[in-house]
């Protein structure tokens, strides 16, 4: 199968180790992290692997992973079963720490080489939870506005109106953004209870 192939030589890559194409290399062994199968029919689009999953080989393995399965009102085996959910980050493998100790940016060498193939074979998905500004830079297109807020304000639209399946723009779910929830309550009274039908709706049909 050709997404079985895919996955195999992500396994193997090290394009931005051995061969960057922007900026330094990777400075340490790369560890793809992804989960998919052609039978999905939610897509997860997330950023970049940070520190814990990079150690445990699992994509949301953090607090982060807690909160986004509680924002999308499921369990873990139910988020894991990648026969239903695929977990296909822009970047594959945790990018490094800038000088603050904050996560870098996902490596574009990941995107360029491989998210389009990926996603490209699963032919089932029927809704996206896009993550993040680097995830929304790629995947909204024209319904990507100035900052992530108006972003994510007009998630009524995007999700309407983006093709081939629904989409929901979402912020990251890290504690970074403990403040950017306080000052949006409307994300959760509004956003999220809308967001759960559609994934209960998708994952049961």
């Amino acid at each position: 199968m050709i997404l079985d192939g895919l996955l195999r030589d992500i396994g193997k890559c090290r394009i931005c180790r051995d061969t960057p194409e922007y900026g330094k290399a990777l400075p340490h062994e790369p560890r793809p992290v992804i989960a998919a199968s052609p039978s999905a029919r939610l897509l997860i689009a997330g950023q970049a692997p940070g520190t814990r999953v990079h150690a445990s080989g699992i994509p949301f393995t953090d607090p982060s992973g807690d909160r986004l399965r509680d924002w999308m009102g499921i369990d873990r085996d139910t988020f894991y079963d990648k026969r239903r959910i695929a977990i296909v980050p822009m970047g594959f493998c945790f990018p490094g720490l800038d000088a603050k100790g904050s996560d870098l940016p996902p490596r574009r060498e990941c995107r360029e080489t491989w998210h389009d193939r990926v996603v490209g074979a699963l032919p089932e998905i029927r809704l996206a939870l896009v993550i993040g500004q680097y995830a929304h830079a790629y995947h909204l297109g024209t319904y990507r506005e100035k900052s992530l807020t108006r972003t994510v304000e007009n998630w009524r639209h995007i999700r309407d109106q983006a093709r081939p399946y629904r989409v929901y723009a979402l912020p990251h779910p890290s504690w970074r953004n403990n403040a950017w929830l306080k000052k949006n309550p409307w994300f959760e009274r509004e956003l999220l209870p809308e967001l759960r039908g559609d994934v209960a709706e998708t994952l049961r049909t």
